[in-house]
């Protein structure tokens, strides 16, 4: 992932890419390595070339440091590199692409809106 990044504060901060199960997640972390906040996603199995963003969380004691709106900037830039396609059914990726998914697609993104099947299926995952 993206190395220097820093956030609000002036801190240095990790994205890194958790794999580990049906519920992946992009994680940003402390420079000491403690976690801070997670965007959760699913890669559908019946559309290898997308990625459906679901939830993304920080904790509350690292509030206003920007790190929510970091973590989707990276997310956003490696599914981009990864060559998929964002289904943002996160309120905060949905808002994130409202407002910047010109310039999202201008630099090479894809991004579209989530169907109900794409709900259900997050339900179904999520419930286990």
């Amino acid at each position: 992932m993206a190395e220097g990044l820093t956030d609000k504060t002036g801190a240095s901060v990790t994205v890194e890419l958790d794999l580990t199960g049906p519920i992946n997640a992009y994680t940003v972390n402390l420079a000491d390595g403690s976690p801070a906040g997670r965007a959760e996603f699913i890669d559908p199995p019946r559309a290898g070339d997308e990625r459906i963003f679901f939830h993304t969380e920080v904790d509350e004691e690292f509030g206003g440091r920007g790190l929510a709106g970091l973590l989707v900037r990276e997310a956003l830039d490696d599914s981009m590199r990864r060559n998929l396609t964002v289904v943002p059914v996160c309120p905060l990726f949905a808002r994130h692409l409202a407002k910047h998914g010109d310039a999202f697609v201008a630099n090479g993104g894809v991004f579209r809106r989530p169907t109900s099947s794409d709900i259900a299926l997050v339900t179904r995952t999520v419930e286990g």
